[in-house]
């Protein structure tokens, strides 16, 4: 394992226990969420030998089932190889992402804005913070770079269950506790994209990404990751990694930086 995969594999044990409780299942670790947010996922535990079988993996969607949380595992193809096969023979999907880490020098400096968008770091009470949080939602569940029909009227619609009163208070907690920073392209007081990075020491992942569908092709999400990666080396960030949707996205990050480093692997029931 290379140093910069051994730094990110303390990361992802890490940066869970800040919201989540982990559960012990030997090659494996269970994060559960305490609270609101994004559900997190099983993934190799830290030190483990790597040695995964499928009863390991089958013994952690049991669980996940009675917890009623999403049966996902996320881990690097390259430090846990045989988790892949594992977690095929229980019969999940696995799909593969480029994992990316940022060159040294790599600032990210930001693109110019584009048709008068503000791309900036959000701060608690910042009008744009409710769409910020809630936009990533609506570009997951319309994947691809295409221009979609999702616009204003749905991010309006989606802000009330995604940014309701208790959410966005606890993603503002978290940005006052340092734990987590926000970026958005804002037009006016929409966030037509925005991502956040969550550090851990000086390292930190630049996460949940996300365009309204309307808004694509504008360089929005490069804009917004750019403002992301020079507040990180601001903060004294030696480590700033990302995984990539697809190839043709890692090419995208690329311009800014970022260098293929591995391959991150998402294990899920098959859609359907």
């Amino acid at each position: 394992m290379t140093e910069v995969l051994a730094r990110l594999e303390r990361y992802y044990d890490a940066v869970p226990r800040a919201a989540a409780r982990a559960e012990d299942f030997g090659p494996l670790t269970l994060f559960v969420r305490e609270g609101i947010g994004w559900p997190y996922y099983a993934r190799p535990a830290l030190g483990a030998d790597g040695r995964v079988g499928r009863a390991d993996v089958d013994k952690v969607r049991e669980r996940q089932r009675a917890l009623g949380v999403p049966e996902c595992f996320e881990w690097v193809a390259e430090t846990t190889p045989g988790l892949r096969e594992a977690a095929e023979a229980s019969g999940l999907h696995v799909h593969a992402h480029p994992l990316m880490a940022l060159d040294p020098g790599a600032t990210g400096a930001a693109p110019v804005p584009v048709d008068g968008v503000d791309v900036r770091v959000l701060e608690p009470g910042d009008p744009a913070f409710a769409g910020a949080i809630t936009v990533p939602h609506l570009a997951f569940a319309h994947p691809g770079t295409a221009i979609g029909p999702a616009g204003t009227s749905e991010l309006d619609a989606a802000r009330v269950l995604h940014a309701a009163p208790a959410a966005l208070s606890a993603a503002e907690a978290r940005v006052k506790d340092g734990l987590t920073v926000h970026a958005a392209a804002v037009d006016g007081t929409t966030a037509l994209c925005a991502g956040q990075y969550n550090p851990v020491g000086e390292v930190c992942e630049i996460v949940a990404v996300g365009t309204l569908p309307s808004a694509r092709r504008r360089g929005l999400a490069l804009a917004v990751t750019s403002v992301l990666v020079a507040h990180a080396r601001a903060r004294g960030m030696g480590t700033v990694f990302l995984s990539a949707g697809d190839e043709d996205v890692a090419r995208i990050y690329g311009r800014i930086g970022f260098r293929r480093v591995g391959t991150a692997l998402i294990a899920e029931p098959a859609a359907g």
